[in-house]
């Protein structure tokens, strides 16, 4: 069935994942809670969104774990992930844009799943400083946070690429890399062999923040189709309130343009912020500092979408993505939602509501091309030169002690 998402350009869904499952250490999972009560909710309202706080997911604590040394506490980023998603889906289902608040950057398999039931191509924007791109093989560590975006294109630690029944989450063209500036040696390896889109910091530099941001946008296909953003706040430079800070990365004001382009779309699918520990921040400035960059950027992107048409603002007709895998729902027929009604993910392929009329056949005839397109370019599809011409060569420095990437 087809599902109607009238998107709320003023709404805001705030969702709590307390995890630091995936790090090294404890004290990511209390991000969540300190981000609201350093106001990050007023000053989005004051800004002028509708925020409703949808409150937070169990907390999934990291722990040693030295029987799984090689992936540690997968089971419990197994259970953040699941908490999660449905959520995930309950926010955008409502038309508002979901705002993920977590501890580590593993909950991007969650924020990318509840997407996905409901958007067919979804794309990443990953700002980070870290590549994340390491894998059970490659990690010396096991720290599962340095594998996310392996999990996200189908590689890694197999529980977390299980997660979503038919991998990858997002296609490796279909990935942005901004702001890296942490890269092991088999991370390198894997950009050097894969058409992963990345933007490294020096790259950003060179080629201007705003210039680099389109180009990461249309490199995805974010200008047509919805995206992920991801905003890792260690990819500050010198921002000391994460568990592993550095120097060399974007400044606040790198950051702040880059985030205003990637905002401004209108099929932004989601937004999450991680990374940031309260343990590290005891006079609470670097919070301050990071709801600063939030309220700016989303009051940048209100008025850009207020000052479009209403018409532009409404997605067409998306579908759960068990219609874009060509699976059979449990109901054939075509159903418009009532924005905003109680819902839970398992009612989806539950209902059995008649044909809308408000669905036009033409509509439904450009999402069939949509999809027979699609399916013929990645059946067939090979990669360009022009396709790998964002890839910059880079020398890794040596690596710093306790990255969770290694």
């Amino acid at each position: 069935m087809a599902v109607r998402i009238v998107r709320q350009p003023n709404k805001i869904a705030l969702l709590g994942a307390p995890t630091s499952a995936a790090a090294m250490s404890a004290g990511h999972e209390k991000a969540p809670a300190a981000l609201r009560s350093a106001g990050l909710i007023e000053r989005l309202r004051a800004a002028g969104y509708e925020v409703a706080d949808m409150g937070d997911d169990p907390v999934q604590l990291f722990q040693q774990d030295d029987e799984s040394p090689r992936a540690r506490n997968a089971g419990r980023v197994l259970k953040s992930l699941e908490a999660l998603k449905p959520r995930v889906e309950q926010a955008i289902k409502s038309g508002a844009l979901p705002l993920v608040l977590s501890g580590d950057c593993s909950i991007a398999l969650a924020t990318i799943a509840g997407a996905r039931r409901y958007f067919r191509h979804v794309g990443l924007i990953y700002v980070d400083r870290d590549a994340d791109l390491n894998t059970p093989a490659t990690s010396s560590s096991g720290c599962l946070d340095g594998m996310v975006v392996s999990h996200i294109v189908g590689r890694g630690a197999a529980e977390l690429v299980r997660f979503w029944g038919e991998p990858p989450l997002v296609r490796e063209p279909d990935v942005a890399l901004f702001g890296v500036s942490r890269v092991d040696p088999p991370e390198q390896e894997v950009l050097d062999h894969t058409p992963l889109r990345r933007y490294l910091a020096a790259d950003v530099a060179r080629m201007g923040t705003t210039a680099a941001a389109q180009a990461a946008l249309d490199r995805i296909r974010g200008v047509g189709n919805d995206f992920v953003l991801h905003f890792d706040v260690d990819v500050i430079d010198a921002f000391t309130a994460t568990n592993y800070p550095g120097e060399g990365g974007l400044s606040v004001d790198q950051v702040r343009e880059a985030l205003r382009v990637f905002a401004k779309q209108k099929n932004l699918a989601a937004i999450e912020v991680c990374a940031y520990n309260p343990e590290k921040d005891p006079d609470g400035s670097a919070a301050k500092l990071v709801i600063e960059l939030l309220a700016d950027v989303l009051g940048e992107r209100l008025a850009a979408l207020k000052s479009e048409s209403p018409a532009s603002v409404e997605a067409a007709a998306a579908q759960p993505e068990s219609e874009a895998r060509n699976v059979p729902p449990q109901n054939p027929a075509i159903s418009s939602v009532t924005v905003g009604e109680a819902w839970s993910s398992d009612m989806l392929d539950a209902e059995s509501e008649s044909v809308s009329p408000d669905v036009p056949a033409e509509g439904a005839a450009e999402q069939a091309s949509d999809l027979s397109n699609r399916v013929s370019e990645e059946a067939g599809e090979e990669v360009s030169a022009q396709d790998l011409s964002d890839a910059t060569t880079y020398e890794t420095p040596e690596e710093s002690e306790g990255s969770h990437s290694e």
